[in-house]
């Protein structure tokens, strides 16, 4: 059920927006369409990586470049540095090369479904929408009916060479970009390889296990009892810390912990039969695990609030011992800040925990092939459809993909022996950046956006031992087997299920903190999977099944293995 970067189903118009919030988001809005800054300028097509340079009667410059507006939330890690895209080296060579000004509409941290519900509702849309599109209520094929985004079927094929060259070598990543009716909808953030789609799980301080003579955990009995230890022989206040938002419990939704349990809290298949978590009865048994462990203090006692800044003060500062987090974002970043204070502080990647020693992960965090975050597409405002299309196509194009994976040449990497090499500006920045942070700057490898990623980023980006036997631990599950693709649905599917997932995922995310909580008896489980299967869980089941069966005749028509 994850909903956000990635991956649910509330609609964005409904959930509660501030005063605050409106007024900003319409005075962003005011000062994105201001006529000076030539909003709808039509302008003579620049083609990629040639601006035009005109000049006046004086002699002059005019800047002729098309003009496009580009809504999107800027990255954590690049946040972290600067306050605005414009600010940011990767974004200002996007344009340069392009030949396209861009002029960035930023939606407040964390508020993305609520600022494009405003956004959608004022009729001033801007050019490019960067969104997850896959998300929208009833799909982006009603988007695209609704009137905000174009079907992108012939602007593909006569002003995105590189993508459809792409699309047309890898059939069944083609599949996952187009709706059930056929219609692209925007341009696609891709991780072919498998390599790229692992990188978050379980992170463990190593220095206190050792110190309190205790092993790495395995298995839910181990866990507790080294969460016990963290807080009453460290003081930890929150031993076990994860993400709370953008929805409860989203930071164990890879599998983290309920996945012992053989189950996720979402969709999931086996053996190519399509289940709901949340209403099995080992679902049941995770709750009762996380209802004693918060009881006992053992987990964050704000586990329904922790975002990503929360999160890295709790294990920066020592209030937390453990974790579900990235090998960059997480280990990555973490470790240096706390080994420059303390060079005896160790993190370590555990696995994926189970219910029996030896036994193997069912789940574990894996990510699709198409990314529901970083799609980018055309709104029916945009009067520069051409221009527009070009300079998305340049991400997919061979100098396109060196700039988002690797950035600038001679700056942040430099070609040794054909491979591209990041520079120590990247991996040891003289500002003390991360190489998260360094990387969003310099490039879009490290998160998402309209390119493929490069295995040859994660290469690098993992430097430390640590984030390479994370990779090696947190991929050894079965996660793939049982992990749902990116399921295409038509726009009747796509609505009706929206409708039916709204109401569960809210009644899901309610019943599993009031259980956990204390606030319902464990025994309220029962009637709460009654309320949700009268809320037409069953229907969305079958809606996941069809599309799932679909998408696997159709990799069956194209000779491809079947997802299951």
């Amino acid at each position: 059920m994850t909903r956000m970067r990635k991956k649910g189903g509330d609609p964005p118009a409904n959930r509660g927006i501030s005063v605050t919030l409106v007024l900003a988001l319409l005075a962003v809005l005011l000062a994105a369409c201001d006529p000076a800054e030539g909003r709808f300028r039509e302008s003579p097509a620049a083609s990629p990586g040639t601006p035009q340079v005109l000049r006046n009667s004086e002699g002059s410059e005019v800047d002729n470049r098309p003009s496009l507006t580009y809504w999107a939330e800027l990255n954590g890690n690049a946040a972290s540095i600067k306050s605005s895209f414009g600010e940011v080296p990767f974004f200002q060579e996007w344009q340069r090369r392009t030949g396209v000004e861009l002029h960035f509409i930023q939606p407040p941290g964390n508020q993305g479904k609520e600022a494009l519900s405003i956004l959608l509702a004022s009729g001033e849309l801007p050019d490019l929408i960067e969104y997850e599109w896959i998300n929208y209520p009833g799909g982006p094929e009603k988007a695209i009916n609704d009137g905000y985004i174009l079907r992108l079927n012939e602007i593909i094929d006569q002003y995105a060479p590189h993508l459809k060259k792409y699309l047309s070598e890898h059939p069944e990543i083609d599949l996952q970009v187009r709706t059930a009716n056929g219609s692209y909808y925007a341009f696609p953030f891709i991780q072919g390889d498998k390599r790229l789609r692992t990188y978050q799980g379980p992170i463990i301080r190593k220095d206190w296990l050792d110190e309190l003579g205790l092993e790495v955990p395995e298995t839910i009995g181990e866990w507790h009892d080294v969460l016990k230890a963290f807080k009453e022989r460290k003081g930890a206040k929150a031993p076990l810390t994860f993400l709370g938002v953008p929805n409860p419990l989203f930071g164990i939704e890879g599998g983290g912990f309920v996945g012992a349990f053989g189950i996720k809290k979402d969709f999931y298949q086996e053996q190519g039969k399509v289940k709901f978590g949340a209403i099995e009865p080992e679902y049941k048994a995770f709750l009762a695990l996380f209802r004693d462990w918060f009881k006992e203090g053992l987990i964050d006692p704000n586990l329904a609030a922790v975002d990503s800044e929360t999160q890295d003060t709790s294990m920066i500062l020592g209030r937390s011992g453990a974790s579900i987090w990235n090998a960059g974002a997480g280990i990555g970043t973490w470790l240096p800040i706390m080994k420059a204070k303390n060079s005896a502080v160790e993190l370590a990647p555990v696995p994926y925990p189970v219910l029996k020693k030896g036994d193997r992960p069912k789940f574990g965090q894996f990510a699709p092939a198409v990314g529901t975050s970083g799609g980018v597409a055309i709104s029916t405002s945009n009067r520069q459809v051409e221009e527009a299309a070009r300079m998305l196509d340049y991400g997919y194009s061979p100098e396109g993909h060196m700039l988002f994976n690797f950035g600038i040449e001679g700056v942040s990497y430099e070609m040794k022996d054909g491979y591209p090499a990041y520079t120590e500006l990247i991996l040891n920045n003289p500002n003390r950046w991360a190489p998260s942070q360094a990387l969003a700057m310099y490039t879009r490898a490290s998160y998402f956006g309209p390119f493929v990623q490069d295995v040859r980023y994660m290469e690098q980006y993992y430097t430390l031992k640590e984030q390479q036997e994370a990779i090696r631990l947190w991929s050894d599950t079965d996660a793939s087997l049982h992990n749902l693709p990116t399921l295409p649905k038509t726009e009747e599917e796509s609505t009706e299920f929206s409708v039916i997932m709204q109401d569960v995922n809210r009644m899901v995310d309610e019943m599993s903190l009031k259980i956990i909580y204390g606030i319902e008896p464990l025994d309220a489980f029962e009637g709460y999977v009654e309320q949700i299967r009268a809320m037409g869980i069953d229907r969305a089941i079958q809606i996941q099944q069809q599309s799932l069966d679909r998408f696997n005749q159709a990799l069956s028509v194209n000779g491809m293995a079947v997802s299951k």
